[in-house]
């Protein structure tokens, strides 16, 4: 199973251990994420989420190989059903990235209520240069963070940034060593057993309440263009030179 869970001592662990691919998500794999997530959320006894990966590696998003079988992003797709299922969790769900986070692996965390990385993570979002769009309300919600220049840099450039940079920006909580991200994570995530749940899951939902029906329109319009722009010829020959290990060629495209 490339996704493992466990209860223990209140936190519902979800943990991507696919190290052999990179925790590249599959769809089985994002269907397993949004079971597991309504599972903890469901269940009485779980205070909080924890959301983590490999040593070294938190996922390098999207198994391409996988999702270009099933890509179109329509409302019952494994990939929308676990932004759905991340989106109304309304226990706290702490994120531990252990590793590098690319594309969903960096946008999934703008979703989590804390976010702590590695100091070895490095994080991007390479959407545009695969002749996609952003994805997961990253359009709305990175420029809110980072204003709209230093989001040009991550979201058109695709530009990668270092742990630093996720804290100074606003995605992550804190840097800490690789060895220690995980452990540090989890006694966060448990300092919910001590609160009362019904007031946190009340105090989430009024912070998150604002903004919920502007993301979750941003979130759709977002997938119908990138379903749109995975039949471009734009991502064909991004696709195409990834799968034959070269530099994709967009000079003739206008």
């Amino acid at each position: 199973m490339s996704i493992k869970t466990a209860t223990l001592q209140g936190v519902a662990t979800l943990e991507i251990a696919r190290p052999e691919k990179k925790n590249a998500l599959t769809q089985a794999m994002y269907t397993a994420l949004a079971d597991g997530l309504r599972a903890a959320a469901a269940d009485p006894a779980v205070r909080a989420v924890l959301i983590t990966g490999q040593p070294g590696i938190f996922s390098s998003g999207n198994d391409i190989e996988d999702f270009m079988q099933r890509p179109a992003l329509q409302g019952d797709s494994p990939v929308l059903q676990f932004m759905k299922a991340l989106m109304d969790c309304d226990k706290p769900v702490v994120a531990a990235v252990t590793g590098a986070a690319v594309g969903i692996g960096t946008t999934l965390l703008l979703h989590c209520d804390f976010v702590y990385v590695s100091d070895e993570a490095r994080l991007a979002m390479p959407f545009v240069g695969l002749g996609l769009v952003p994805e997961f309300g990253s359009s709305l919600l990175v420029p809110q963070l980072m204003g709209l220049r230093k989001g040009a840099e991550k979201l058109l450039l695709g530009d990668p940034f270092t742990p630093d940079e996720a804290v100074e920006c606003g995605i992550a909580n804190a840097v800490l060593p690789a060895g220690e991200v995980v452990a540090h994570a989890r006694r966060v995530a448990e300092r919910f057993n001590q609160l009362p749940p019904a007031a946190v899951r009340e105090a989430k939902r009024l912070m998150r309440a604002p903004h919920k029906e502007q993301l979750l329109h941003t979130i759709l319009t977002e997938s119908q263009l990138f379903s749109e722009r995975l039949r471009s010829p734009e991502a064909t020959e991004a696709f195409q030179a990834f799968f034959q290990k070269r530099k994709p060629d967009f000079s003739s495209f206008s």
